[in-house]
């Protein structure tokens, strides 16, 4: 049995106030963007990047758009400073972006670190020490003010080695485990950092307050961030920043409650890599904000690229559920959900729509280099008529008439239903082929001329199990015609009660498809399809493939 009174509530309430942030309904701009990926998510990895797959992963930020980018924990390991070294010995890193670096609140760690970073055009130093409660008592088993000094003694000590080294150096303190912290003591800790490195507008400091692991509620992260942000010394020459991790799946919940309380920054994973369940998903923030009608400042217009790349360099896969990137996510295989999206787009496309009002599809997936061929409309047994014609239409066009849309439907079912399988767009095609499309056998109408006399007057020649037969049909229309020879030489009993026509929207701009519905004399309904370049013998054709289907 489970045992839930072993666990108490681990998290610390900010003194009561009335909350702002839970009166906004919606983020207003983007946050600054710092991507962890080379740092927090690649020491998660079973297997961590090498130095080319780092390179490749940074220059994979730097075109996404990222400004700030952390590069990892250079007094750490060989591989960590190598890959630091390789950028600046290169010139790889751009004019416009900051690379940052880790370090422990540890005199010769910081040291090691600004040997590292020395002769990067711009750099964030970004040292931590844990202030949580049970950090204290069971890790470091010092008082509040020992743990306290340890920030301080790092923060003049960061400060010290900047007035030393060459470079343009910037700050980040982290209270890690913030989350587990009293708020009024992660206040005085940061304050008392602050009040050393003498923040101005100019030259701002970043005070990051992580969810080093979850503790709380979403509402409770935002209420400890907007007490933090009412409260610090010298707010406006601090940029208040986010690390949320995603231990109780709510991560980008927590990064966008604490972004309405106040924060200004927020350090995140492409796809939630990092420790334990992750680290909060940039991918699935800036893509909320996008289909909010704000910018995010980060490009994601091809996607699949950058899948890829993320999966091979760092053997992670990406689940196919995740938002915005799964390769499911916009695969709708329910029938109703088919034919709503269906009836959107053409709803779309007809009135002309600049905005983006499709049912069950929340972004555009061409925004994000997906397409609607391949990606929206999927097809197995639980898929519907709306679905099927409409894929049947986008990927080759053909815009079946309604009802056998829906015969075509049951048809496509029928066969993912018995292979147990979805059926790719080809495939979809291939049965539509084999079932309807210029079937001439046993019957076929090998030759027909016209005669305007009372209507039509149609001399055809119809092949029956392979036997020519001449005969004549008199009609309203030249298919009306063909359809009463073809009757007279075999015998039917049918009427046409469906056709139309269309010229073909994909390949040959010369080629027409046409669709009959055949009404028999026992009540039921055959279909068939034709295509010609020109649109009698497409009809004809139609004709012919609908008799071969009885």
């Amino acid at each position: 049995m489970m045992d839930a009174s072993k666990y108490a509530v681990g998290y610390y309430n900010p003194p009561k106030h009335e909350y702002r942030w839970v009166k906004k309904d919606h983020i207003e701009k983007a946050p600054i963007w710092c991507s962890v990926d080379l740092r927090d998510g690649n020491q998660s990895l079973i297997v961590p990047m090498n130095l080319q797959e780092k390179l490749e992963f940074f220059k994979m930020l730097v075109k996404v758009g990222f400004k700030e980018i952390e590069v990892g924990f250079p007094a750490a390991s060989e591989t960590e400073y190598t890959f630091l070294r390789t950028l600046i010995e290169n010139n790889m890193i751009p004019e416009d972006v900051t690379v940052q670096v880790l370090t422990q609140c540890r005199d010769h760690i910081i040291r090691k670190t600004f040997e590292a970073v020395q002769g990067a055009p711009r750099a964030v130093i970004h040292f931590y020490n844990s202030t949580s409660v049970a950090q204290r008592e069971q890790v470091f088993k010092k008082s509040k003010s020992e743990i306290k000094k340890i920030a301080t003694d790092g923060a003049a000590l960061v400060k010290q080695l900047a007035a030393e080294y060459p470079g343009n150096f910037r700050f980040e303190y982290s209270p890690e485990s913030f989350t587990g912290t009293e708020p009024e003591y992660a206040l005085e800790v940061c304050n008392a950092v602050l009040d050393i490195l003498e923040p101005t507008p100019e030259k701002p400091v970043i005070i990051n307050l992580p969810v080093t692991v979850a503790m709380s509620m979403s509402h409770v992260y935002a209420n400890q961030i907007e007490y933090m942000s009412d409260n610090l010394k010298y707010r406006n020459s601090v940029v208040l920043s986010l690390h949320p991790h995603n231990d109780r799946g709510c991560g980008v919940a927590d990064t966008e409650l604490a972004l309405l309380a106040g924060a200004d920054r927020v350090e995140g994973t492409l796809f939630g890599n990092g420790e334990r369940t992750g680290n909060v998903d940039v991918i699935t923030l800036a893509m909320n904000l996008y289909t909010h009608g704000v910018d995010p400042h980060l490009d994601f217009s091809d996607m699949p690229a950058i899948v890829e790349l993320y999966e091979r360099v760092t053997r992670m896969h990406v689940y196919e559920r995740t938002p915005y990137a799964g390769a499911l996510v916009f695969a709708a295989f329910s029938g109703s959900h088919q034919d709503a999206i269906a009836k959107g787009m053409n709803w779309r496309k007809k009135h002309g729509l600049h905005q983006w009002t499709v049912p069950y599809i929340p972004v555009d997936p061409t925004d994000i280099g997906r397409t609607y061929d391949a990606d929206v409309i999927r097809i197995n047994s639980q898929s519907g008529k709306g679905g099927i014609g409409y894929l049947l239409q986008q990927k080759f066009g053909y815009d079946l008439p309604p009802k056998m849309r829906e015969h075509f439907g049951y048809t496509v079912k029928a066969v993912s239903d018995h292979a147990h399988k979805e059926l790719p767009p080809e495939e979809v095609f291939g049965v539509f082929r084999s079932t309807y499309l210029n079937k001439q056998s046993p019957v076929s109408v090998q030759e027909a001329h016209f005669i305007q006399k009372s209507g039509i007057f149609a001399v055809v020649t119809v092949s029956v199990n392979g036997q020519a037969r001449e005969c004549s049909g008199q009609g309203n229309g030249r298919l009306d015609a063909v359809c009463n020879a073809v009757k007279a030489a075999c015998g039917m009993d049918f009427t046409i009660e469906t056709y139309s026509e269309h010229s073909l929207e994909h390949g040959s701009t010369s080629e027409a498809a046409a669709y009959v519905g055949l009404r028999w004399a026992d009540g039921s309904t055959t279909w068939g399809a034709g295509t010609d370049t020109d649109i009698i013998q497409a009809g004809i054709k139609a004709l012919a493939s609908a008799v071969n289907n009885k």
